[in-house]
């Protein structure tokens, strides 16, 4: 239990100069279970990001540049383990995307901040170019109508990078920790509570929570924190958190949807067949089995669209969805592919690995915006919820992150 006790005093610690601390390594656990008596320790906290996916680190990283004091709270091992480590890698231009709608602000500003962010940081990245192909007359104005999209909001070139997420998240957590935040690893929030009209911040180890799994009436926060900020950046659990947030108005908490997208690779090449991204036009859900090219080289196609049904609370806290690619899905990727790579050869696709959209749309409705939602909306002095971010989330986490520490911080 170090990572709770240890890394949640040291923030605090260093947050709370003015306050009586009260060490976490001295309140009381159980060893096993839940007990009705356990009261938990409160501790005051400046800032507390609750996810440490790319979304939430670059939060971090920001409000630290700013001169806040950090704590991430994540219920994983280590950071980056959930969509934004499950996606093509893409960074996006901002074309599909209604203008002024925040997709589209904060994908083209989001796409000029990871330029400048892979270049001074040396984070890999290569820009390869992209083509959207029309494979059929009907989807010939589709691709109109995305080049005046992509226009009024401000593309220019309308080109396509990749860029590795994984060393772009190391370089954010590294400088987000050169600025006194803190990463807290196998910690799960679990819900909280409005007091005095100020969010508290329910806590609990991730692994007394997983043997919960197994049988609990309710879950018992071991810690609860009391933030000035609070920024619920935990994607595909955002939704329940905000919904075991007890005196937070529900009607504020927009509806939550689940698709999974999976991914197959190209085997038995050795040169690739593409020299750029190729995309054929968006699909219900989705922008369509897509061509995408890793900078090693390797090709991926995907991802499809699977709409999956709801879990339980603690299985989303936990990330416990399920990621597994079925293979028969390849028939059906083989016909989609073939629409604008004819010379595919049966055999070709082997599977590669899946990742879940957290939507805040369903199948046949239309497309939602971003939700970043304040006090102004919700009440709740201090707490911010962001909603709905999936693609192009990653392109637009630096500057979802710029307009979070501007506006609340």
């Amino acid at each position: 239990m170090l990572s709770l006790r240890f890394a949640i005093g040291r923030a605090i610690q260093k947050s709370c100069s003015n306050a009586r601390i009260r060490s976490i390594i001295n309140f009381t656990t159980a060893q096993s279970g839940w007990l009705d008596h356990e009261i938990p320790t409160k501790e005051r906290a400046d800032c507390v990001v609750i996810g440490a996916g790319v979304v939430g680190i670059a939060v971090a990283r920001e409000l630290a540049l700013k001169g806040r004091e950090v704590l991430v709270v994540e219920s994983s091992p280590t950071f980056g383990t959930g969509t934004s480590s499950r996606n093509s890698e893409v960074v996006h231009a901002g074309i599909y995307y209604p203008p002024n709608s925040l997709k589209a602000r904060f994908c083209v500003r989001g796409r000029k901040l990871m330029y400048d962010c892979c270049i001074e940081h040396g984070v890999p990245h290569k820009q390869i170019g992209k083509l959207i192909v029309a494979t059929e007359n009907a989807d010939v104005q589709k691709l109109n109508t995305f080049l005046s999209r992509g226009i009024k909001n401000g593309v220019e070139g309308l080109r396509m990078i990749e860029v590795d997420s994984h060393s772009l998240m190391l370089s954010l957590v590294g400088e987000a920790e050169t600025h006194r935040t803190t990463f807290s690893y196998n910690t799960t929030v679990i819900g909280g509570h409005v007091e005095g009209n100020r969010i508290h911040v329910h806590v609990s180890e991730t692994k007394k929570l997983e043997n919960c799994m197994e049988g609990c009436d309710q879950l018992q926060p071991e810690l609860v924190l009391i933030p000035n900020l609070t920024i619920n950046s935990t994607g595909l659990s955002a939704n329940a958190i905000a919904r075991r947030i007890d005196g937070l108005c529900s009607g504020t908490i927009p509806s939550s949807y689940y698709a999974r997208g999976c991914y197959f690779t190209l085997s038995n090449t050795t040169v690739s067949p593409f020299n750029h991204l190729i995309y054929p036009v968006p699909e219900d859900g989705g922008i369509g089995v897509h061509v995408t090219l890793d900078l090693d080289g390797r090709v991926k196609f995907g991802p499809n669209v699977e709409w999956i049904g709801d879990i339980d609370d603690v299985s989303k806290f936990l990330n416990k969805f399920d990621y597994s690619v079925n293979v028969d899905l390849a028939q059906k990727f083989y016909s989609e592919i073939r629409r604008y790579y004819p010379n595919l050869k049966d055999g070709s696709l082997e599977p590669g690995y899946a990742g879940i959209r957290p939507k805040l749309c369903g199948p046949g409705q239309s497309p939602t915006d971003f939700v970043i939602q304040g006090e102004e909306v919700h009440g709740v002095q201090g707490l911010v919820n962001l909603f709905g971010i999936e693609s192009p989330g990653l392109t637009s986490s630096l500057a979802i992150a710029e307009h979070v520490a501007s506006r609340y911080a």
